[in-house]
């Protein structure tokens, strides 16, 4: 049974491997993959939408991890010319974590304790899973900005709108995305006449760092709105911290 070598293109899938005990066997990552936090050693190889493929390459990796929406399509298709194995992802709702430990499990299911590992986060999920039925909450509308200058926000089929649905919040405004592409995270101008209506926003750490500074400039998009900061992990990290995400987010979801 040999080690497998493994890069790492997605921040939520390098934790994963951690998590399933395969943290020797992680020979390349991006800039962004910080959890967990002994990775200094691991080398970069650029960033989810610019990866440094001769880099990458020279790093001989047997398995490259990557994400439908966090990885450019060209990058992917650069990678099957020299990589024996690309894990492609695409978990669009928390419950798909499920399928994604199982498909882990079955790629590395040679590899010491990974079996056992995935079948500890199953576990741990479906218990939060089963704590945060849907319909446990009416739904109240809520808006996510991930971005300013441009604004942008999710569609309601990506992961962060199915997540926050299944605690009771249902993003704005009311469209999807389709299976892939720059249409699941709209562009907005910040003059939407809707916004003048919303009652609950969320401001996440990530992928743009909003902070107490921008709440005033949202209230004034939104000045019905209670709006609120919250932990960017929460809202867009899959993978091992879906158990805790929901967690944290039920009860948000519920304080008064």
């Amino acid at each position: 049974m040999s080690r497998p070598r493994i890069a790492s293109l997605v921040p939520s899938l390098t934790e994963l491997v951690c998590a399933l005990g395969l943290r020797q066997a992680l020979v390349a990552r991006t800039g962004f993959c910080i959890h967990p936090t002994d990775l200094a050693e691991v080398p970069k190889v650029g960033g989810t939408k610019d990866v440094r493929l001769e880099r990458l390459r020279a790093l001989r990796p047997t398995h490259v991890l990557v994400n439908v929406d966090e990885n450019r399509l060209e990058t992917v298709q650069a990678l099957r010319a020299f990589v024996p194995e690309v894990v492609v992802t695409h978990p669009c709702a928390p419950e798909d974590n499920l399928a994604l430990y199982a498909q882990f499990a079955q790629v590395f299911g040679d590899q010491p304790g990974v079996h056992a590992a995935a079948a500890q986060l199953s576990l741990a999920l479906q218990a939060e899973l089963d704590a945060t039925p849907p319909g446990r909450h009416p739904p109240e509308p809520v808006w996510v900005p991930i971005w300013r200058e441009p604004w942008m926000t999710v569609s309601r089929d990506t992961y962060i709108s199915r997540l926050l649905a299944r605690v009771g919040w249902q993003t704005l405004p009311d469209q999807l995305g389709g299976p892939s592409g720059a249409a699941r995270y709209p562009v907005m101008t910040g003059t939407e006449p809707w916004l003048a209506s919303v009652r609950h926003v969320l401001l996440p750490s990530e992928p743009y760092r909003f902070d107490a500074h921008h709440v005033a400039e949202v209230q004034a998009l939104c000045p019905q709105a209670r709006v609120r900061l919250v932990d960017g992990e929460w809202l867009s990290w899959y993978g091992p911290r879906a158990a805790a995400a929901l967690r944290a987010l039920r009860a948000l979801r519920e304080s008064p």
